[in-house]
This record gives structure tokens, C-alpha cells and sequence, in this order.
């Protein structure tokens, strides 16, 4: 029965009804659990004056309203993470020189950071949107790659703090509509492949006009058109050829061929079978999940397994509008869970991975559901920000419409993000707002960064048409400050320099975490790729496992806390592969 269809005083009442059952047939919620007020914003006083330009403020065209995307990765190798900003234009100043460009901020160890994009060669101008990281040459650097309409770039990193844009070379200027992207191994050669997410088809200098049609209206307000109503892009998928160039093998092995439109890109390996497996979240259209079927010195394969395993819709199986994506395992069990964000009238999904290869969407029923409505969700992560040793999940919300705000629809522009703590019993409570989240702004971007390197994670948000937001954690000043934690640095020889891909499990008096070494996930972001643990109050040495793409298992034993090791791969090898 689709209540929404009844009148309104019955609908009141049914819900009314149905909510009486519920609560007198469930247990009774969980206690919440203590979390201080400890995320203050430090933008300014970090140094970091970077303004996200992205269009009118009307927001006349589809690509005016997606742009966000921010960086983190250590690219001097001095062991602190640095910040990369994406950057957009406008129809006056397009791609020439009056378009700003993105910004690179150089960490310098106090708490502030230093803008050194002048010297660093990184000049990408235009529509631009994301960003991926990943040390695709194995030199010991990470490398840069810049997703925009009309062109990507790639900008190699010369070891001496500056770039080269290397994307013509490479053979990655793609072309199109191009949004998130993310490097993963996926055929454990050693070398980082690139998967990069495609939008719609659009020409610039004609655009289809605000208003001007079935599908540029939203709630009976004229807003920009699409995307439906508008051809796709078709997903593009970059092989490694490990001389500096790349192939694109995305048609012929049967990535994405109805051209969806897609917006949020993830590689993890969600069957445990040791092969990355490749997710798409695509808007309003079903989203995509593609199994690795690759075998040892065989051919790449995948096989487009999204309605399968639960993963193409929402819990009443319609299509959704998917943004940011996240695997992460949640509830301790060892398998990676999902997380997806939508449009607004939705809610994030949360897909628990049930071990045998299928997903259940337990949205409302780990509480997510009902307090996410009226939001917009872009950037998602999973994170343990209270060093408990459980996933929290973090949402940047925003809607893409400013004029939402004419209508009072319960629906605003500028949103607030929310913080869903992680009750370790499988559900989870906003506390967004005891934890400093408070000012509403059009969010994007999210990625996780101890810019600090105090083994608390911190977050940065990017806003539209405003400054972003470094949110600095300061549980550690608080009553967690004597909660322990673990943050790893990979470094593959056999496997791929960065270590993505590899799943590490650190066991510490009997229980067990697992984390798999990324960067690229959320929207149009790139995180710090070192895996990161809490134990609470526990300060026991731990055991660390790591099994790397290659097949080779290093272990080692009573590592102690409050530490960031540095594992190579072989250095502890508990067996040959």
C-alpha cells in the first residue's frame, strides 16, 4: 500500500498507528553513547584561504552545482598529509586564464599549512570537479589526476614539490563529463589502474536553458535541466601498461554500456576473494557493482552484479539518485559493508554484506533513515573518530537547487552534515550537532585527514561557492583523550607502491578489526590512505596482519599503540603465496 497516496488525516493516522506497533514490538534504542563536542572549525587559522568558484549563484546549468572534490595525500614524503583543492569557472571566464585554478597546501608540521601552487606546476583551468591520488608509476610518489568536463588531467610528481602534467603522454585526457575516479589494482599486476566515473553528454556553449523543459523543473520550481532527459556518459576504465601509459578497457570489458550517469566511484573487494571489485554509484539510474572475475594469469573480467547482490537500488527497489560512496565493516564481522548517499526525499543507504556475496539495505533499521529525508547527500566516509575501535559515518549534505529555498518544502540550499555514532550494536544515532556539526553550508566533498598526526581523525568539507571547512578533532583533549589507536603505512614491492587494496586485520586481546588500504571513495575525494585503528582504553600490543594484493602475508606481533609503523611488503612474510 503506498500511503502516500491516501488523504492526509488517514496517512496521519496510519503512520501514527504503525508507529505505535513498531515501538511496542522492537526493543528499546540503544543508550547514546557519550561523545563530547569536540569538532572545531580551523580553516582560517590553518591558513588555508581557498574559495570554491562553481558558476552563478542560480546555478543555470547541471555542471554548475557538482563541483567539490579535495585531496589529501603526504606529496613531499615528509610524513604529514597535504591538501589539494579542485577548482571550477564560470560561463565568463571558461577555461581561459581568468579561471581560477585548484590549490595545493603544503602541511608544515604546526598546524597550519602553506599554499604553494605557484611552484607547483598544477595549473588544470576549467569545469573541474574531483580528484584521485595514487603513486601510479611505483616511484615513491603519489600523483595527481583531475577529473573535469572536456578533459581530465594527470600531473606526475617530480619528487621535488612540483608536477608535470603528463595527461596527453599518459593517454588520459578522456574527454566528456568526468566526476569521481579512483585507482585500484585490479588485476594484481603490480600497477595502479584508474576507474573513472562519467555524468552526462553536454556542450557548454549550448547547454539546454534553465526551466526550459520536463525535466528542468523540480517541485514545480524552475531549475537547470537534467540529467534525466539527457544522454549518458559512459564510465571509463584506465589499464596500467606500466611504461607511463595508460589503455582504456572500459567498452571491452563491458563497463557501463547503457551510459549511466554516474557520480561516485569505489574499488574494494566485497566477496574476500583477494580481487578488487569495482562499484559505481550512479544517479537516477541503478547503481552498479562489478565482480571481479579475474583469474591468475587469465584475462580481466567483470560481470555487472548490482541487482544481485542488492546493491543497484533502494530497499523498495526504485532507482535512486547515488552520490558519494564508502566500504567499510561496521559491525566487526570482517566483511566490507557499503554506504551510499542520494538525493534528497531519500535517505543514505547502508548495505550490510551478509557474507555470501549479497547485500541487505538495513537503512532505517541502523537509523539513518528517517533523519536524512529532507537532506541531500554528497561526500560519505566511513571513520572511527573517537579511536572506539567502530566505524562512525560522517555525510556532507547540500542540495544542488538554491531555489528550494523560495517554497517552504522543509527543504534548504545550504544543509547541515550530519554524524551518525556507531552504537556497536548495529544501529547508529545522529549526533551531528553535540559534536560541533552546526552551520549549514552547500557541502560536497569529504575526506578524512590527521593533519595533525596526533592519531585522531579530522575532516574536510568542501562548500560551494565558499571556503571549505577543516574540522579539527580534538577528542583527544577530551574524555577520550586516553583512547589508543594504530595508524599504518603501506608500502607494496610486489604489490602496488601505495598498498591499496590490501586488507589488513589488527587483533588486539582477542578482537579483531579490518581495514582495506584506499584513498579514492566518498564524492570527487581522495582520503589519507593510512589504515587507521582505536582500541579505546586498551593500550595492549596488537597483532597486525596484512594481505597484500600480490598474495604475500606479513605479520607481525606485539606491535605497540599510539604509533604509526611502517609495514613493507615482505618484510614480515608469514608465508610464500
Amino acid at each position: 500500500m503506498n500511503i502516500a497516496l491516501l488523504p492526509a488525516t488517514l496517512t496521519s493516522k496510519i503512520r501514527i498507528l504503525l508507529v505505535i506497533l513498531v515501538t511496542a514490538s522492537a526493543q528499546a534504542p540503544p543508550p547514546e553513547l557519550p561523545f563530547s563536542r569536540h569538532f572545531i572549525d580551523v580553516t582560517r587559522s590553518a591558513g588555508i584561504d581557498f574559495h570554491l568558484t562553481a558558476g552563478s549563484a542560480r546555478k543555470n546549468f547541471i555542471f554548475e552545482s557538482l563541483e567539490g572534490g579535495v585531496a589529501v595525500f603526504d606529496f613531499d614524503r615528509d610524513g604529514w598529509q597535504d591538501l589539494f583543492f579542485v577548482n571550477g569557472t564560470t560561463m565568463e571566464w571558461g577555461e581561459g586564464n581568468r579561471a581560477p585554478t585548484g590549490k595545493l597546501y603544503r602541511n608544515q608540521h604546526d598546524g597550519t599549512f602553506e599554499d604553494v601552487t605557484s611552484t607547483s606546476g598544477i595549473n588544470a583551468r576549467g569545469w573541474c570537479f574531483g580528484a584521485a591520488i595514487g603513486d601510479y608509476d611505483n616511484d615513491g610518489f603519489d600523483d595527481l589526476f583531475i577529473t573535469c568536463l572536456g578533459g581530465n588531467y594527470l600531473y606526475h610528481n617530480n619528487h621535488n614539490g612540483t608536477f608535470t602534467d603528463v595527461t596527453d603522454r599518459a593517454g588520459m585526457r578522456g574527454g566528456g563529463f568526468s566526476t569521481s575516479a579512483a585507482f585500484g589494482d585490479y588485476d594484481n599486476d603490480g600497477r595502479l589502474d584508474l576507474a573513472v566515473a562519467r555524468y552526462v553528454q553536454i556542450d557548454t556553449k549550448n547547454p539546454p536553458q534553465f526551466g526550459g523543459g520536463r525535466f528542468c523543473m523540480y517541485r514545480g520550481l524552475q531549475v537547470y535541466c537534467g540529467p534525466r532527459g539527457m544522454p549518458g556518459e559512459r564510465d571509463l576504465l584506465y589499464h596500467n601498461n606500466g611504461n607511463g601509459t595508460f589503455t582504456e578497457v572500459g567498452q571491452q570489458l563491458g563497463i557501463d554500456p547503457k551510459n549511466y550517469y554516474g557520480l561516485g566511484v569505489i574499488w574494494g573487494d566485497y566477496d574476500n576473494d583477494g580481487r578488487l571489485d569495482l562499484y559505481i554509484a550512479n544517479d537516477s539510474t541503478p547503481s552498479l557493482l562489478y565482480h571481479n572475475i579475474t583469474r591468475p594469469s587469465g584475462p580481466a573480467r567483470f560481470e555487472e552484479v548490482g541487482v544481485e547482490t542488492g546493491v543497484a537500488y533502494g530497499a523498495d527497489g526504485h532507482e535512486q539518485a547515488g552520490m558519494g560512496v564508502d566500504f567499510g565493516d561496521y559491525d566487526g564481522d570482517g566483511a566490507m559493508d557499503l554506504i551510499k548517499t542520494n538525493f534528497s526525499d531519500d535517505a543514505p543507504n547502508v548495505y550490510h554484506n551478509n557474507w555470501d556475496g549479497t547485500f541487505t539495505d538495513v537503512t532505517f533499521e541502523a537509523g539513518l533513515g528517517d533523519v536524512s529525508r529532507t537532506s541531500l547527500g554528497f561526500g560519505i566516509v566511513f571513520a572511527d573518530l573517537e579511536n572506539r575501535g567502530m566505524l562512525d559515518i560522517v555525510v556532507a549534505n547540500g542540495h544542488v537547487n538554491p531555489q528550494v529555498d523560495q517554497q517552504p518544502m522543509g527543504i534548504r540550499y545550504a544543509q547541515r552534515n550530519f554524524l551518525f555514532q556507531n552504537s556497536e550494536n548495529g544501529k547508529f544515532s545522529e549526533i551531528g550537532t553535540k559534536a560541533g556539526f552546526d552551520a549549514t553550508a552547500v557541502n560536497r566533498g569529504l575526506a578524512l585527514v590527521d593533519y595533525d598526526n596526533d592519531g585522531f581523525m579530522d575532516l574536510v568539507f568542501t562548500r560551494l561557492d565558499a571556503s571549505p571547512a577543516l574540522l579539527h578533532n580534538t577528542a583527544n583533549l577530551g574524555t577520550n583523550k586516553r583512547n589508543h589507536w594504530l595508524t599504518l603505512e603501506l608500502q607494496g614491492t610486489r604489490s602496488n607502491g601505495d598498498g591499496y587494496g590490501a586488507r589488513v586485520k589488527v587483533t588486539q586481546d582477542g578482537k579483531a578489526q579490518v581495514r582495506e588500504a584506499r584513498s579514492n571513495f566518498s564524492y570527487v575525494s581522495a582520503s589519507d590512505s593510512r589504515p587507521h585503528f582505536g582500541f579505546g582504553s586498551d593500550d595492549h600490543a596488537v597483532d597486525i596482519e596484512v594481505q597484500w594484493p600480490s598474495g604475500v602475508v606479513d605479520q607481525l606481533r606485539g606491535v605497540v599503540c599510539d604509533r604509526f609503523p611502517r609495514i613493507r611488503e615482505g618484510a614480515a612474510r608469514k608465508e610464500k603465496p
